[in-house]
């Protein structure tokens, strides 16, 4: 009889353990997607507000479902001349920012990549150290410099700013990007009878696509979306970004018209995501790439 219990409640007890273990094993999968939905639920819920109230003619500051739909917020901000200079002169920071500090960090970054030379981990620490201190920490001295110079109210003035600010953090990225090059590859370029300008351009760029990608979508975005130094720099209404011009959403005494704004919103937010689209096929490579070598 004891022969006949122990063979019956051994497959239970198996089967128990094997229930236990593949419970264990779920748990956390199932516990890191009720995280990952919940915060997918806490960040898509500012931009479905955005979206609903942008066609929304009577949006206020509650996500609501328009009964009306209408583009007349688009046209409202449009027609205010809140788009056209200050998208333009949004374009000409952000872009001249994004070919500069990807053309300087290339070029200090490549030394950096394939030379070696006392005190270079000093001198990549050091760098890395000047990319975590705040920038807006240097704006009075830089300002009190602007003066002197004549770069108060200039564009030279800002991107200037914006190139410097960027540098330290890109350069960082960008010799980990070009770590990832084979140096043989270059060599082979080298023994066919090309320079080191031929095979930096012909071999190293080509190949390092996506860590360029990567440093133009930041540098592009940081540019697009600074506020503060456009702010205090320039003092011609014209010369300023749609950064700062969307001051001009804010009425009187704290009313705010927040179908105009979330409308400001989606069109001030567009040129960035057709950029990533754009860049998307290589920017997922050249993050990957910028953390797998220091």
């Amino acid at each position: 009889m004891s022969q006949l219990s122990r063979t019956v409640s051994e497959p239970r007890r198996e089967a128990t353990t094997a229930t236990s273990r593949q419970l264990r094993r779920t748990f956390p999968f199932a516990a890191s997607y009720l995280i990952l939905c919940v915060l997918t639920v806490f960040f898509a819920a500012p931009f479905l507000w955005v979206l609903l109230s942008s066609v929304n003619p009577a949006a206020s500051f509650s996500v609501e479902i328009p009964t009306h739909p209408t583009l007349d917020n688009f046209g409202a901000v449009i027609s205010s001349g809140l788009v056209g200079r200050p998208f333009l002169n949004s374009f000409i920071l952000a872009g001249s920012t994004t070919v500069l500090t990807i053309i300087f960090s290339g070029m200090a970054a490549y030394p950096l990549s394939r030379y070696q030379f006392r005190f270079k981990s000093v001198l990549m620490y050091s760098i890395l150290f000047i990319s975590a201190l705040p920038v807006l920490a240097f704006v009075t001295p830089l300002y009190a410099l602007y003066v002197q110079f004549n770069l108060v109210d200039t564009y030279q003035g800002v991107i200037l700013f914006l190139v410097a600010s960027s540098l330290p953090f890109n350069i960082w990225l960008m010799k980990n990007y070009l770590d990832s090059v084979s140096v043989e590859l270059e060599e082979a370029a080298w023994v066919d009878g090309a320079s080191t300008i031929v095979g930096l351009f012909r071999v190293v760029l080509p190949l390092s696509a996506p860590g360029i990608a990567v440093v133009g979508v930041l540098s592009f975005l940081g540019g697009w979306s600074n506020f503060f130094v456009p702010f205090i720099i320039f003092q011609t209404p014209d010369y300023l970004p749609a950064a700062v011009n969307i001051y001009g959403l804010f009425g009187a005494y704290g009313q705010i018209n927040y179908g105009q704004l979330t409308a400001y919103a989606m069109l001030y937010a567009l040129p960035v995501i057709v950029l990533y689209i754009l860049a998307s096929r290589f920017f997922v490579k050249g993050v990957n790439l910028g953390g797998l070598k220091g």
